[in-house]
């Protein structure tokens, strides 16, 4: 019967939708994290009665015909670079970048990703780093004796230096943006990378025309909404528990037509 395998991709599709629900409620707290969204297409249409043909010789065509529908399958998950709420931390290294745009860091082996995360912090050598000691870029190097640091909106820091008056600026946060950031490719740790369907990055600073501006001591909280997940689970299970109905009947009904053939 079609009915089994019709339902089957229909339980196979819904435990995709499933997993990526899991993995949204999941990142809830993960700073910077956007929510994904599995979407579907139906499959090929086999035809039991074409349309648009005349059933005989002088008649008119067909309006309506019969295609039986083979089920269905997961044709991308969409990540949904949707803003975020900015979370208050008071930390002078904590950014969020509200509106457009990616931070920029370097990888050990030199490739540069791009993150939504500005959780950053100071390694041993002053150097403005990750949570996972990537270098940001352009690198800055942060004076072990700065009694404050000042991130301005447009993406400059400046350090108070304790034997001098006027604040010395260190360097300038550089922003990123691509044609489609559904196209980036996640990486895990809150980082992307530039693929093909991205398009190349197109780079400048905080405050230019569309790049958004930069927020000291906040950072961008996750975009998912536990209430809208729950929702979407609670759908996703519902539509798995019919195809497994559907399954059960198929089945039924298939011992029904070999018990009246024995």
């Amino acid at each position: 019967m079609r009915a089994l395998a019709i339902a089957a991709t229909g339980m196979s599709a819904q435990q995709t939708n499933v997993e990526v629900i899991a993995n949204n409620i999941a990142n809830i707290s993960t700073t910077g994290f956007k929510r994904a969204r599995a979407e579907f297409t139906d499959l090929l249409y086999q035809a039991e009665r074409a349309r648009g043909v005349p059933n005989q010789d002088g008649a008119e065509p067909v309006p309506e015909g019969a295609l039986v529908g083979l089920g269905v399958r997961t044709i991308g998950i969409r990540n949904l670079h949707i803003q975020g709420e900015l979370s208050q931390t008071s930390n002078p290294l904590d950014v969020a970048i509200n509106g457009h745009g990616w931070f920029e860091v370097t990888s050990p082996n030199g490739e540069t990703l791009y993150t939504r995360a500005g959780s950053f912090n100071r390694s041993s050598t002053g150097q403005l780093v990750t949570a996972d000691g990537y270098t940001v870029n352009p690198a800055m190097t942060l004076p072990t004796n700065a009694s404050s640091i000042v991130i301005n909106e447009s993406g400059q820091v400046y350090a108070q230096l304790s034997n001098q008056t006027a604040p010395q600026l260190i360097g300038q946060f550089q922003l990123a943006t691509f044609a489609n950031d559904s196209g980036l490719e996640p990486l895990g740790d809150n980082l992307y990378r530039e693929t093909p369907a991205s398009g190349q990055p197109v780079e400048g600073v905080a405050g230019d025309v569309g790049f958004g501006a930069i927020t000291q001591g906040y950072l961008e909280s996750s975009n998912v909404d536990p209430v809208k997940e729950i929702t979407n689970l609670i759908q996703a299970q519902r539509a798995y528990e019919m195809n497994s109905k559907v399954i059960q009947a198929a089945d039924e009904m298939s011992k029904i037509v070999s018990t009246g053939i024995r």
